[in-house]
């Protein structure tokens, strides 16, 4: 992989994204009531919850996909009114273009930006390469592994240079080594680029391990959102407080 100071990417500051006493989900089905929550610039936050809760609801909320039944989504002080190319969102299900090579995603918002042709091409192969993925640039997704074309993903997210990448469990489908190789590599490579982060997750673990805090869902309520002890170490398992949050976790969302 390369370092950070051969990616050709416009650092940038986060967005400030909040909501404010918002209740969410579509006209006549509401999943989420009463939502207040402030996402600081710059910060990972976590969105942990059992199935069904509006993890998906809130993440597309935040995006301007949809508007909220009652109360307001902010970003940057200012009423967050639609989708934006500051926003960028990555899925479970990779969405790449199956047509086009993995440097040919990547290259997609920056030629929707109007970069030229040259410029783009070289922060596309930048991109990949930082996601270990230079070698598989000329690919088709359908020729790549899974966690492969989720590394691509997230380079043509990053690409883009998004004040806030809005993630909608994108690591789910992947096997367990695969998916701690990814979220190592997430950290990695969000470092520098000022980015506000919201990650979705079902796993508690996963949620802890990125998140600089940690959102809990329930029952139709965020019912907490949590500091989360730092420094980030996956083998610190019996740390005092890092295992005192993790019950605590486990016990608000009655899992």
């Amino acid at each position: 992989m390369t370092s950070s100071s051969d990616v050709r990417t416009r650092t940038r500051t986060g967005a400030g994204l909040a909501l404010r006493g918002a209740t969410l989900g579509r006209p006549g089905a509401p999943v989420l009531h009463r939502v207040d929550l402030d996402i600081s610039p710059g910060e990972i936050l976590t969105v942990v919850g059992p199935s069904g809760c509006g993890k998906s609801t809130l993440l597309r909320t935040l995006a301007g996909l949809l508007s909220p039944l009652a109360g307001e989504t902010v970003q940057d002080a200012r009423p967050l009114t639609g989708p934006g190319a500051d926003r960028a969102l990555i899925f479970q299900e990779d969405a790449l273009l199956p047509w086009r090579s993995l440097r040919a995603n990547v290259e997609l918002p920056l030629a929707i930006q109007g970069l030229p042709r040259a410029e783009r091409r070289a922060q596309a192969e930048s991109w990949l390469a930082r996601v270990g993925l230079a070698e598989q640039s000329r690919q088709l997704p359908h020729r790549v592994s899974g966690g492969q074309r989720q590394r691509a993903q997230l380079a043509r997210a990053l690409a883009g240079s998004p004040r806030a990448v809005l993630m909608d469990e994108p690591f789910g489908a992947l096997d367990a080594q695969t998916r701690a190789g990814m979220q190592d590599l997430l950290v990695e490579v969000l470092g520098g680029t000022g980015a506000t982060v919201v990650f979705v997750t079902h796993d508690v673990d996963e949620a802890l391990f990125l998140g600089d805090r940690v959102a809990l869902l329930s029952s139709g309520r965020l019912t907490a959102v949590r500091d989360v002890p730092r420094p980030r170490d996956r083998t610190a398992h019996d740390d005092p407080a890092r295992v005192a949050l993790r019950r605590d976790v486990l016990t608000s969302l009655s899992i």
